[in-house]
């Protein structure tokens, strides 16, 4: 027997029942973008590894440990598998000049790879929706950004406080995390004997990301250490206050979480996340900030940015618990053709309604009458359309409606102008 290849750990298939729920949460989301006024963008999944050491920071875990990345056989160079998607977005900005003509909102959808442990919630090959609003500095943005999700949310039939719950926090600007690095760093220096030993690594190289340890024996000296919001300048209390006062009107609750700080360096100021107490572990399903400095980092002119990763497999796990499923994608008519040689007569129609906007799957393969109304009976569809030698005969399609207690009584059209009575299927 020959042996089976199998998919690579933590890249997994999707197939089309499951599929369908991804296809109705994207639907959703491409509608609701749209209406916000942001414009899709799309980006190679392979970029040079420098992009991420740049722009993530050389000390991140996902540059340090996660990345896919190769010698490129054919020059030399350095590439890697995207583990996200700002840098990438920012590139073709930079690269295309793209914000000459004034501030941009733009998304983007696609897999993300990470070389990790795959688990619940995490794989290798992941899917993220990223939206991004470039060249906009004020509070404002970062309030629609996180309206928006709220209104994103409720499209699906979650709901915020019981589904989800939004955490808040403002990072500053550098030189206010510069001080209170050199704080973060004299309260673990003091706490070395407590520390385990990635914290003990990252004390001097990130001693940030040791506020988001996960270790629950770190939890006292991470309670115990000073927090950035006393390092706060007028000015980030400032944009900080505004974003909260607009989600206060907006009836929208939220925590202040001031161990909140991302995974990535080119954060500052507003830094959010949506989680999930349906997750277990992995509960953060939406997660962004802003990143005022990436834009010149990465070689373009200085210009604000602010954005947000969606997580879609967290998303549908989140779904799932909720009880949340997508609608039925059923199609319109469901066609029974009895003969094989009466498809000359049955295809023109069939495309006729296609072409005027039904959903018809056609019966392939033969079988009995008895057979293909089970079939069509399981396809969903509203209607039978059933080519019979007869009908055909006097130039009809008889209709049976297979939905509705009692079912409404069979009737026939003609197979010409089939455009014309599409729209009395459409409409029923």
């Amino acid at each position: 027997m020959v042996e089976r290849i199998t998919a690579v750990k933590g890249m997994n298939d999707l197939l089309p029942a499951e599929a369908a729920g991804w296809e109705w949460v994207e639907g959703r989301a491409r509608d609701l973008l749209q209406r916000w006024g942001y414009r899709n963008l799309r980006t190679p999944i392979v970029e040079p590894t420098a992009l991420f050491v740049r722009g993530l920071g050389e000390v991140t875990d996902i540059v340090e440990k996660e990345m896919f990345s190769w010698q490129d056989a054919m020059n030399g160079d350095r590439l890697s598998l995207r583990p996200e998607a700002t840098a990438g977005i920012v590139r073709a900005m930079v690269e295309h000049n793209a914000l000459y003509n004034g501030p941009l909102r733009i998304w983007q959808l696609g897999p993300m790879f990470r070389h990790e442990r795959p688990q619940k919630g995490r794989s290798r090959q992941f899917h993220q929706l990223d939206v991004e609003a470039l060249g906009h500095a004020g509070p404002d943005v970062d309030a629609e950004l996180i309206l928006m999700l709220r209104a994103f949310w409720r499209e699906l039939g979650l709901v915020e406080g019981e589904h989800i719950v939004l955490e808040l926090n403002s990072l500053g600007q550098p030189e206010e995390r510069k001080a209170h690095r050199a704080a973060l760093v004299a309260h673990f220096e003091a706490h070395a004997s407590e520390l385990d030993a990635e914290a003990a690594r990252r004390l001097h190289s990130n001693p940030l990301r040791i506020l988001d340890s996960k270790n629950p024996a770190l939890a006292g000296v991470i309670e115990s250490a000073p927090t950035l919001m006393a390092f706060l300048g007028a000015d980030s209390l400032a944009h900080f206050d505004a974003l909260r006062a607009v989600l206060d009107a907006a009836g929208l609750a939220y925590t202040v979480n001031p161990r909140l700080v991302r995974g990535m360096d080119y954060y500052n100021r507003t830094v959010f996340e949506w989680k999930s107490g349906l997750l277990g572990a992995q509960s953060t399903v939406c997660g962004g900030g802003r990143y005022d400095g990436l834009i010149e980092t990465l070689g373009g002119q200085p210009a604000p940015a602010i954005g947000f990763g969606l997580g879609l497999e967290r998303l549908m796990l989140m779904l799932e618990a909720a009880g949340i499923h997508a609608p039925l994608a059923a199609p319109t008519a469901y066609a029974l053709v009895p003969q094989p040689d009466a498809l000359v007569q049955v295809m023109p129609v069939l495309e006729a309604l296609r072409a005027a906007g039904l959903a018809v799957v056609m019966n392939a393969g033969g079988g009995s009458m008895k057979t293909q109304f089970k079939r069509a009976d399981a396809s969903g569809a509203a209607f039978a359309l059933i080519f019979g030698a007869d009908e055909l005969a006097r130039g009809e399609v008889a209709v049976k409606p297979l939905r509705g207690a009692p079912a409404p009584a069979q009737f026939t059209r003609p197979l010409t102008d089939a455009a014309t009575w599409a729209r009395e299927l459409r409409t029923s």
